[in-house]
């Protein structure tokens, strides 16, 4: 592994880890009310697209962080549909 491949992964350690405490809020408090659902699902497009991108460069750090960070991100989306 290449050490620019290295800081990939480790800057997808912080951006993709930024989503937890979104995703333990929303289940812990069982709302999600000052969640934008519009800004939700235009994140989520560009993390698939991102994905995809990722996976046709071959960069590990890009896939398994928009990969992690998609599971995130649906389950913000869960969340708000079943808190609404």
């Amino acid at each position: 592994m290449e050490k620019i491949e290295i800081l990939g992964l480790i800057a997808a350690v912080f951006t993709t880890s930024s989503f937890f405490p979104q995703v333990y809020k929303a289940w812990k408090e069982k709302s999600t009310k000052d969640i934008s659902l519009t800004m939700y699902i235009a994140f989520l497009i560009g993390i698939i697209l991102w994905l995809i991108y990722g996976y046709y460069i071959n960069s590990i750090s890009m896939v398994i962080a928009n990969t992690v960070t998609l599971v995130l991100v649906l389950i913000v989306i869960v969340l708000k549909f079943k808190y609404k």
